[in-house]
């Protein structure tokens, strides 16, 4: 097994996610706009404003993903060939612990949404909570998403890893 490629072909995952995060902070961002420019009705001008902070984050989002494995690519090859133990067991720890991670993330984000849901169903005649709280149900919605790929792909790449130490 070559633990170089199969890392590599993780972090080049990752940073795949982190591009499709980009071009939906794109799509929230253009929604807004949309919003603004063609919106005639308070609940369409309610959205501006949740639809663009929601882009912006999610820019944020797709950039700690692009940046954060952008430069492990190069590192991967080098730290192999200087200790392949070190490095495998380094890789094992870190996915270990983004295992842990994201199984706090997949309890935080549902609640997030039965929360943002509740108060649609309580503030029914507020048109800027109500498009605060779709705002907020779609993003986190879509960092499920994003969260259930990486998740998946972390767990096969910690079992691989482990294999291999084998």
């Amino acid at each position: 097994m070559d633990i170089v490629k199969l890392s590599t072909d993780w972090a080049k995952a990752e940073i795949f996610s982190g591009k499709i995060v980009w071009l939906f902070s794109l799509i929230f961002i253009v929604t807004a706009i949309g919003f603004w420019y063609f919106g005639k009705t308070a609940t369409a001008k309610a959205f501006v404003w949740p639809l663009l902070v929601a882009g912006l984050f999610l820019i944020a989002v797709g950039a700690g993903l692009f940046f954060s494995n952008q430069p492990r690519i190069a590192r991967f090859e080098k730290e192999y060939h200087q200790n392949p133990q070190a490095f495998v067991q380094q890789e094992i720890q870190r996915t270990t612990e983004s295992q842990k991670q994201l199984t706090l993330v997949f309890r935080i984000l549902p609640v997030i949404i039965i929360i943002a849901a509740l108060i649609i169903l309580l503030l029914p005649d507020s048109p800027n909570w109500r498009a605060i709280c779709i705002t907020l149900i779609a993003a986190v919605a879509f960092l499920m998403f994003v969260d259930s790929n990486t998740d998946s792909r972390n767990a096969a790449y910690h079992s691989l890893l482990v294999a291999s130490k084998h």
